[in-house]
């Protein structure tokens, strides 16, 4: 993890939260919640109407197939035989499949998945693993082709700075500067250099190369190259608020992990049948809807977990809890990354501004009062759901939106940071090549030009798997 922290969120009652990104081989595909969830029609289909060819649901649905190897076969939605395995959970609990229900009291039906362009409903959610494993990017992309002759797979080095040269066609990135355990080395690019460090990563080293916002540039003392002012900016986030209730007549995890038989169940199932709590993700029931009338399309989702604890890396509860968490999948707060320094090793500045506009704070309090009416479900009723966080005192619009400011939290979804398009924010053309620098593209989720609809790790990889293509046509 490169323990990012973020600034100082005024939205979130001037809390700074950890933001962890995969400092591994696979990035943030070994590290997160192992979800696959491509987003709706409507996410790729938008970014088409912005001028971005070739990104429409219909033209990015066979480049999903082509990297899937789907665990019930292929139709005209899923692939088998890519290098991504994507498979169903192996653990049931008898209070989400109440919640199912309780949902589908409340208006949300129950469907068979998520990934078909129209999420509204609720169902468990498929993951990249392999018989209760994960299958990161490395076991997926990486490890198949470690031997071949191209390829040289360098650990524990930091990227210094891109550099540049400038020809009579324009300005041509040249070769990357890099920090290993043997010292400083550059690397010098034949054709192209690819860029892939993430959200965070990626507008951090273009700003440290001395390409980005020239005012940011110049405070760190950094060479402007080319003042291209989007780079790092257009941050977008998913923010949960995590409801706690207490329940009871059933077991949840929080039983389990604080029980010596618990634990020892949860290792046996594993380590036998490749089976039970250890091989589920924090998530594990997803449900999408509108949080009004006025929403297209379905623009909160929850994922809901059997286990409840004060926040992230502490321990459960000692009672049996439930948390619905609940997200605004299209928020229209907007933030930035910043480099702070010219230094590589020093963390940028991230800038979330979760909460800064009136309708991401209406849809916080419409994902409250949805969730309360959830659990107020007579599916729900044996279980005798009480709340315990927000708590019942949180009533008026105004105590709802302060709940949402002390009960958010970030899903780990960051994306946009170097946008896809033609306007003047834009930092890659429709072939993530970026603007007005030859032999350079950008392939990762910062190239988003706006959020999709959900876990962003698939979306990520067919943005690869759309890059990759890209290249070797180039090429051809």
């Amino acid at each position: 993890d490169w323990c990012y922290k973020t600034e100082p969120e005024a939205g979130l009652n001037d809390r700074s939260l950890g933001y962890a990104r995969g400092k591994v081989l696979g990035g943030c595909s070994s590290i997160n919640a192992m979800i696959y969830m491509r987003g709706q029609k409507s996410d790729y289909d938008h970014w088409a109407q912005l001028g971005n060819r070739g990104w429409s649901w219909d033209e990015v649905l066979p480049v999903f197939r082509k990297s899937e190897d789907y665990q019930h076969g292929s139709d005209e939605y899923h692939g088998v035989g890519g290098e991504l395995k994507v498979q169903e959970r192996r653990v049931n609990w008898e209070i989400l499949d109440a919640w199912r229900e309780a949902a589908r009291e409340s208006g949300i039906p129950k469907i068979r998945e998520f990934n078909r362009g129209d999420n509204f409903g609720s169902a468990y959610f498929q993951m990249n693993q392999n018989r209760g494993t994960r299958w990161n990017a490395r076991k997926a992309f990486l490890d198949p082709a470690k031997k071949r002759k191209n390829l040289t797979i360098i650990t524990e080095a930091q990227v210094e700075k891109l550099g540049f040269k400038k020809t009579l066609s324009g300005i041509r990135c040249k070769d990357l500067s890099v920090i290993t355990r043997s010292g400083k080395e550059t690397f010098h690019a034949r054709k192209e250099i690819i860029l892939s460090a993430g959200a965070i990563g990626s507008p951090q080293i273009l700003q440290l190369s001395g390409v980005g916002p020239a005012n940011i540039l110049e405070q760190n003392g950094v060479k402007t190259n080319l003042n291209l002012e989007g780079v790092g900016g257009n941050l977008q986030d998913h923010l949960q608020i995590r409801t706690i209730f207490k329940v009871q007549n059933t077991v949840t995890l929080n039983q389990k992990v604080n029980s010596l038989v618990g634990l020892a169940k949860m290792g046996l199932e594993y380590f036998l049948l490749r089976q039970g709590p250890l091989t589920m993700p924090p998530s594990q029931l997803g449900a999408f809807a509108r949080s009004s009338g006025n929403q297209n399309s379905p623009n909160i989702e929850w994922h809901v977990q059997p286990l409840s604890l004060d926040k992230f890396g502490q321990p459960l509860h000692k009672f049996d809890a439930i948390t619905p968490a609940v997200c605004n999948l299209r928020p229209s707060s907007r933030g930035h990354v910043h480099i702070k320094s010219s230094r590589p090793e020093m963390h940028p500045k991230i800038a979330l501004n979760y909460l800064s506009t009136e309708e991401d704070q209406l849809v916080a309090i419409e994902g409250l009062k949805f969730t309360r009416k959830i659990m107020g479900a007579n599916a729900l009723k044996r279980f005798g759901p009480t709340e315990w966080l927000p708590g019942i005192d949180a009533q008026s619009d105004s105590e709802l939106l302060e709940a949402a400011r002390n009960l958010g939290t970030t899903i780990f979804h960051p994306v946009g940071t170097c946008k896809m398009g033609s306007d003047e924010k834009a930092v890659v053309d429709d072939r993530l090549r970026v603007r007005g620098i030859q032999g350079l593209r950008v392939i990762d989720a910062s190239i988003m030009p706006t959020i999709t609809s959900g876990n962003t790790n698939a979306p990520t990889v067919m943005i690869a798997e759309k890059g990759a293509q890209y290249i070797t046509k180039d090429y051809e």
